[in-house]
């Protein structure tokens, strides 16, 4: 016969795990981001957890596996936002300003998705590719910036061989390289980019910079 209080012990039994799994991920993510794929223990990621490397290779299946999630659920924070944004109400510019100042703000509160980029990035892209879910998500900010591109130019506020690709990599490059090379631009040139006392020039410099790009008379072939 079953217990009635079965079902209570299953769901503290799946809270448990997911507990732990998050527990994990959180120590992985700040392993990775330090230490780089190559760096990374899963030894260490165990001591630093209520758990045992047997039960991270249970959970993850291995390194490999560890870090693709570590990617996932990176990843899946600025998807998330990007869902989340509501600009049908603005105006093309407004719109498009709004999106860029998203990345922006993201990319500043988390340094390690920043470094985890960069990581990947050195290993060619082989977790993401082979992950099911990043390869199903793409990016929700194309959809908002495809939308925004084609109200800007019923308009003819933006010129029309705009591309969403573009304008999303012209974003992501700015906010990403602002981050990611503090340190050796400061080194170079003495200004550090995350100061907080510019970090409203370069929030609007960015979105200056969008619109500008947007709004520019392009050259006859």
């Amino acid at each position: 016969m079953t217990s009635v209080h079965e079902p209570a012990r299953q769901r503290g039994r799946v809270r448990d795990a997911a507990r732990t799994r998050a527990e994990i991920l959180d120590v992985a993510t700040q392993e990775f981001a330090r230490a780089g794929y190559d760096g990374a223990r899963v030894d260490e990621i165990a001591a630093r957890t209520r758990t045992t490397k047997r039960m991270i290779y249970y959970c993850f299946g291995g390194k490999a596996q560890l870090f693709t999630a570590v990617l996932e659920r990176a990843y899946g924070v600025i998807r998330e936002a990007e869902q989340a944004l509501d600009v049908e109400h603005l105006d093309p510019v407004a719109a498009i300003r709004r999106l860029a100042e998203l990345t922006f703000d993201h990319h500043e509160r988390h340094p390690d998705f920043i470094r985890l980029v960069g990581i990947e990035n050195i290993h060619g892209a082989e977790h993401i590719a082979a992950s099911q879910k990043l390869g199903r998500t793409g990016s929700p900010a194309l959809d908002v910036i495809g939308r925004v591109l084609a109200s800007g130019q019923e308009s003819g506020l933006f010129a029309a061989d705009v591309d969403a690709v573009d304008v999303h990599a012209m974003i992501c490059s700015f906010c990403f390289f602002r981050v990611s090379s503090r340190h050796t631009f400061g080194a170079l040139f003495g200004r550090d980019l995350v100061d907080p006392a510019r970090r409203e020039h370069y929030r609007t410099m960015l979105g200056d910079m969008v619109i500008a790009y947007l709004t520019a008379e392009r050259a006859a072939d």
